[in-house]
């Protein structure tokens, strides 16, 4: 009789795989429903209600990354819950440990983390082929050549209060590469609440205005910018690890480089 495998995830945290590989996988992460979506698609049994990629994802939904159902989650009998550090909360995932079922978790700072962190989820912890998207992602990356004199950016991601990206994210690594030179990337906390007196005498030549996980619009956070380029970007491609990585260098790019200037008087 075959025996189950233990792996560690991310964090080192053993994750007892049974003898077979998983066929019943609930994701508490955006980013890693569509990364396994778009592998083995069948492997899905439930997901967040902010998993919105595929857009035709026909699973079971759990309740958010912050409170997930977790008796709801033990009645789809999953061999496999896939979770994020930073997304998901600890007592929720000890709670689903506690009942027996399997968690990984992952924990991406970096893009060089995200694409180990999928190659070990997806081929050790559910067990499945590489994925050609994976490469692909790489394979993009890889044609980045970033400027050196690229210019000074604040990455807000929050408003009332005002938040910006800090040190030792996946975004702002992602930004990095595309030449910015951030702000906030030596301040002590990652996501540092910074009001916006403060964000207006930083001296930035760019502002970054993702649509996650603050919603920013054109009519929504240039104007507290005044005479300060914005650049409007998707979220899914700054934020999110996995087959949106393929398209990030491009989109991303495309957004940088064609900011516009909101002339209005700033507001909170």
């Amino acid at each position: 009789m075959a025996e189950p495998t233990l792996l560690r995830d991310d964090l080192d945290l053993p994750v007892r795989i049974g003898p077979h590989p998983p066929r019943r996988v609930v994701s508490l992460v955006p980013s890693l429903t569509e990364a396994v979506a778009a592998t083995a698609a069948g492997l899905l049994v439930g997901a967040t209600d902010w998993c919105s990629h595929p857009a035709d994802l026909a699973v079971t939904r759990i309740g958010g990354t912050k409170n997930p159902d977790v008796p709801g989650i033990l009645a789809l009998g999953p061999d496999l819950v896939l979770a994020n550090d930073e997304e998901n909360r600890r007592p929720d995932l000890d709670a689903l440990r506690a009942a027996g079922v399997p968690v990984w978790v992952t924990d991406i700072r970096t893009l060089d983390d995200a694409f180990r962190s999928l190659d070990r989820l997806l081929t050790a912890a559910c067990r499945l082929p590489r994925p050609a998207w994976l490469d692909e992602a790489e394979a993009a990356w890889r044609e980045v050549r970033p400027t050196a004199d690229g210019p000074r950016a604040i990455v807000p991601v929050w408003r009332r209060p005002w938040m910006v990206l800090g040190r030792d994210t996946f975004a702002g690594d992602l930004l990095r590469r595309l030449g910015l030179r951030l702000v906030h990337a030596d301040h002590p906390e990652r996501y540092p609440a910074v009001p916006l007196p403060e964000l207006l005498a930083s001296g930035a030549e760019l502002v970054v205005l993702p649509d996650e996980p603050y919603r920013f619009t054109p009519e929504d956070g240039p104007e507290a910018f005044p005479n300060v380029p914005a650049a409007l970007v998707s979220g899914r491609h700054l934020t999110w690890y996995g087959p949106s990585l393929v398209a990030a260098p491009t989109v991303l790019r495309q957004a940088i480089d064609h900011p516009f200037v909101q002339g209005s008087m700033p507001t909170s």
